[in-house]
Parts: C-alpha cells; sequence; structure tokens
C-alpha cells in the first residue's frame, strides 16, 4: 500500500512538472535531452502545457506540488544573484502568497483547539486570511483586552502529504548513496532525515510558541530584534495566537528609506543579529527569508515565524567561531588544521595539499563587496575541493547553512557594498576571547566549584570501588597489590576527606571576594588572582 501510495505521488509530481514545462527548463540543453520525448509518450502527460512565464510556470508547479516544494521555492527565492530576474520575483510571492484553504475550515480548527466558540475565544476576528503560507496561514484577531493579535492556523490534513513526500526522498536518497558512490559523503539519507524533522516540528504549534517565547526572552531589552509575545491561552498544537507587529517589510527597500531607515546600518544590524545568535545564545532563527522580517518604525528588526530554530553543540561553535576567524585572517593553515581535527576530512589529508586549495578558493573574495562576489561560484568551487579531499557533509550544520544563505541574500538586498567580513571579525573575537581568554577560566571555575566541592569528598570511595571490581574481574593486577591498595585507603579516607574539604572551603573563600570584583581585562592583576588560587590550593594538598 505504502508502495503505491509513492508511486502515485511520483506520478503526480512528474505530471506536475511536465504540465509547466519544468522539464524542458532542465533537459533541453543537456544530453539526456531526449527524455523529454519519451515523456511527452506518458498518458499522465498527454494533457496541454501551460503557457505562463517560465517564472510563473516554475511558482504555479512549487504550489501545486505542496509544502516541501514551496520551502524550496522559499529558499531560492533569497539568492537573486544565483537566479534570473524573472524567476526570482515570482518565487518571493512564495513566501506568504500561497494559495489559503477555506475559512469555514479555519474557523473550525481554532474553536476545536480552543473548546470555545471563535467570538468567545476573541473580541473580533478576521476570517479572510492576512497571509497563507506553506504550512500555515494568518489571521488577524483582537482579544477581549484590546490587544491585537495574528491566530495560526496550521493547514488541514498537511501531515500525510509530507510524509509520504520525505519517504519519497528516503527512497531516492538510499538509492543515490547505492547508485553513485561519490554522493555517500553528502550523507543524503541523514540530510533528508533533518529535513524531515525540521518540517515536522513546523507543523507543532506549541513547539514554535515556546521557540518564540525564549527568542523573545534573549533579545529581551534589545535595540537590534524585537519578537512578539506569545499568549499561551489562546495556544495549542494546531493554533498559535502572538501579538501582532507592525511593520515594514525588510525587502520592500523604498519604502524603508521613505521611513528614513539607513539600510547600510539595518544590512549591518542583520549580521550582528545572525551571530549574537548563533555563537552568544546557541539558538537562532534559521528560517529568515524576507518575509518572515519586518522593520520597525524605530529601525529594529522584528521577527515572526518560529518553527524551525536551530543549536549547535559547543564543539561546532567552537570550531566555526576558529574557522571564520582563521578565514579572516587569511590563516589557511589552521583552518585546514580544524578541519582536520574536527574529522570534517579524513584524518590522513595532506594539510599543506588542504591549505593550498582553500587558498585557491578564498583569496578571490577578500576586500570585495558583496556585490561584486559570487557566492554561487564560490560554493561550487568549495564543493569541489569537498570532492577532492573527502570533506563530508555535517548534518548538524544543514540549518546553520540554511540560515547562512539567507543572511546573506538579505544583505545583499539592503547594500550590496556591505563587507561581511569587517562586520562579523569584532564579534567573533570578542567571542573566542569570552570563551578561551582567561575571564573564560574564572567563570568556568566560579560555575564549576559547587559541584567539586560536593564531589571531593566521594572521590577516595569511588577508587576504593573501581580496585574493588578490577579485582574481582582480574583485570591485570595482582590481588595483593590491590589489597595493600585498599588498606592504604582505608587507613587515609578520613585525612584525605578532610583535606579535600579544606581546599575547597579555601578555594571557596579566595574566590567569592575576587567574584564580587568587576570584571576587568586579562593583566597581570588578573594571572594574579589565579596564581592564589593556585598556590593556595597546593599548599593545602601538601599538608
Amino acid at each position: 500500500m505504502k508502495l503505491l501510495k509513492q508511486l502515485s505521488r511520483i506520478i503526480k509530481i512528474n505530471r506536475v512538472l511536465t504540465h509547466y514545462q519544468i522539464d524542458r527548463m532542465v533537459l533541453s540543453n543537456s544530453r539526456y535531452a531526449w527524455l523529454i520525448f519519451v515523456n511527452q509518450l506518458l498518458p499522465w502527460n498527454w494533457r496541454s502545457k501551460s503557457k505562463a512565464s517560465r517564472g510563473e510556470r516554475i511558482r504555479f508547479a512549487l504550489e501545486e506540488l505542496g509544502p516541501i516544494f514551496i520551502k524550496l521555492g522559499q529558499a531560492l527565492s533569497t539568492r537573486k544573484d544565483l537566479l534570473p530576474q524573472d524567476i526570482s520575483v515570482e518565487l518571493t510571492k512564495l513566501q506568504d502568497d500561497c494559495p489559503p484553504f477555506d475559512e469555514a475550515h479555519s474557523k473550525q480548527i481554532i474553536e476545536q483547539a480552543l473548546k470555545k466558540p471563535v467570538e468567545d475565544a476573541f473580541a473580533s476576528f478576521d476570517p479572510v486570511p492576512m497571509a497563507s503560507a506553506s504550512i500555515a496561514q494568518v489571521h488577524a484577531a483582537t482579544l477581549h483586552n484590546g490587544i491585537d493579535v495574528v491566530v495560526k492556523v496550521v493547514r488541514p490534513d498537511i501531515k500525510p502529504v509530507i510524509e509520504q513526500d520525505v519517504s519519497i526522498m528516503f527512497s531516492l536518497a538510499g538509492l543515490l548513496e547505492k547508485a553513485v558512490k561519490e554522493t555517500r559523503r553528502l550523507h543524503p539519507v541523514e540530510v533528508v532525515s533533518e529535513f524531515e524533522k525540521t518540517i515536522l516540528d513546523e507543523l507543532d504549534m506549541m513547539r514554535e510558541a515556546a521557540n518564540a517565547t525564549q527568542l523573545r526572552r534573549n533579545f529581551e531589552d534589545s535595540d537590534l530584534l524585537y519578537v512578539p509575545e506569545v499568549y499561551w491561552s489562546h495556544t495549542n498544537d494546531n493554533v498559535m495566537t502572538m501579538e501582532r507587529i507592525y511593520g515594514t517589510r525588510i525587502s520592500e527597500t523604498e519604502k524603508l528609506i521613505e521611513q528614513g531607515i539607513d539600510l547600510t546600518d539595518l544590512s549591518a544590524k542583520g549580521v550582528t543579529i545572525f551571530f549574537t545568535q548563533v555563537f552568544k545564545h546557541n539558538f537562532f532563527h534559521a528560517d529568515m527569508h524576507p518575509g518572515n522580517i519586518f522593520v520597525l518604525p524605530d529601525g529594529r528588526y522584528a521577527a515572526i515565524d518560529f518553527g524551525i530554530m536551530g543549536t549547535l553543540t559547543p564543539e561546532d561553535q567552537r570550531y566555526l567561531a576558529e574557522n571564520f576567524l582563521a578565514f579572516f585572517n587569511r590563516d589557511y593553515l589552521r583552518v585546514s588544521e580544524l578541519h582536520i581535527e574536527s574529522e570534517w576530512v579524513p584524518r590522513d589529508t595532506r594539510v599543506n595539499e588542504l591549505e593550498s586549495a582553500i587558498r585557491a578558493v578564498c583569496e578571490p573574495i577578500w576586500d570585495r563587496p558583496l556585490k561584486e562576489i559570487s557566492f554561487g561560484l564560490f560554493l561550487m568551487r568549495l564543493f569541489q575541493t569537498a570532492r577532492r579531499f573527502g570533506m563530508e557533509v555535517q548534518p548538524q550544520l544543514v540549518l546553520l547553512q540554511k540560515t547562512l544563505l539567507n543572511i546573506e541574500g538579505l544583505g545583499r538586498q539592503l547594500d550590496d557594498e556591505l563587507d561581511l567580513w569587517d562586520t562579523a571579525k569584532p564579534f567573533l573575537e570578542e567571542w573566542m576571547q569570552d570563551r578561551v581568554g582567561p575571564q573564560s577560566l574564572i567563570k568556568n571555575i566560579k560555575a564549576n566549584l559547587p559541584f567539586w566541592i560536593e564531589q571531593a569528598p566521594q572521590m577516595p570511595g569511588l577508587l576504593h570501588s573501581t580496585l574493588n571490581k578490577l579485582a574481582h574481574n582480574g583485570v591485570g593486577v595482582q590481588s595483593e597489590q590491590i589489597t595493600a591498595l585498599q588498606d592504604e585507603i582505608r587507613t587515609q579516607n578520613r585525612q584525605q576527606r578532610q583535606r579535600m574539604i579544606g581546599l575547597g572551603l579555601v578555594l571557596t573563600g579566595l574566590f567569592l571576594p575576587l567574584s564580587m570584583l568587576p570584571p576587568i581585562e586579562p593583566t597581570y592583576g588578573l594571572w594574579a588572582q589565579i596564581g592564589l588560587l593556585v598556590v593556595g590550593g597546593y599548599f593545602i594538598a601538601k599538608k
């Protein structure tokens, strides 16, 4: 049954692409052009072909194929440097101009979710959607306390369609891995798995509401980004109610100029917001296409649609920051070393060869504004380098890569003279200093000291237990030696506990006054403070 459904869906995809003549666009100038003729012989392709313009045909095809394909179009819509003008203009309409679903159905979903009539839940409610996207549509409403809100409603019966499309993608990815050996390093099945998790998460309005609340807390009182408030009393699994934003779409640059907004400053703020989310908060908006970003009258960004959020492990953060800084400093040797250390390329890779290849890719883009940089060509050359050295795709970084592309696309729209590197470099240098400098050492000691003090008295007992297990399992240690060690531990156990507790108390006594001092630069004074801790601990341990 599942196979029949997949086959039916594949036939529909083929029928839609053929009707809108997408097959001709893709294959006409390739060695597979003969497939166009074969495709026309299939009975479901005998109907007449669309006569719309090229860009409209692509948009209509994506809309007809559903949410996953619409998402693809949304991602492409931010890359005006990679697409012809007529296509990019049409794809922009996918951001919040998808066909809406029935108004009565929308009210029914809301009433079932909130367990009350719409008239009881809201003082006013507009049944005509103000925007309609691939996953949900949005209605304007007013709460009984007079606050203007928007109500986001998930499209009905969308989950089975998504699951079916993802199932097809899994099948194709698996076939690709088996048929084309070179694609295995790209981990297509893992990438599809990440995509499945992401798009299914978008269907859960409770998750999106929690994401919005966290992001709002992260940027509380910020002059960079405003996040609307969520009203939990009017939110459920498939309905979310949040504060209505009155701003200008970031894509409407002419209106922003009329309002006196400095586009150069706005572009730089966008880069700062991105790096703040990724490296300071480790919680970033991963769907920053122009339909989700507004500008308030005071010049702040305002974000909506929090269904896709990303996080990184501390290790990924550290490697990314070091890679960025090494790139900015043109230290291609360090970039190569980091890729080998993190095993993004095989351990036996010759670092000098990788360094030379990365230099050849990166040097052409330096000291040039965005408008003179072809990131499409840049990425293509990076992929060529990846194939040569067996570099593997990191599935956990797919969302970050997508967000980087969105940010670059937004930056290009606002200010094509923006120097992305100069804007980002000071932020990353400060972040690295905070993570690996002396101040970081003090923060880590302060954070872990209570745990160390709590665990210290248990250490002798843990060692005793470990030796007992070794003795019973006969792991290469003589029984007499273990017995002697156990006797020694028993006789010294009480003394050791007292020493460890004493050490913890003295370290606490030394550290707490220091922790109340204002932050200082990594000068001799700071090293003197650290020295006090080390020397104090040394003399206590000797007693």
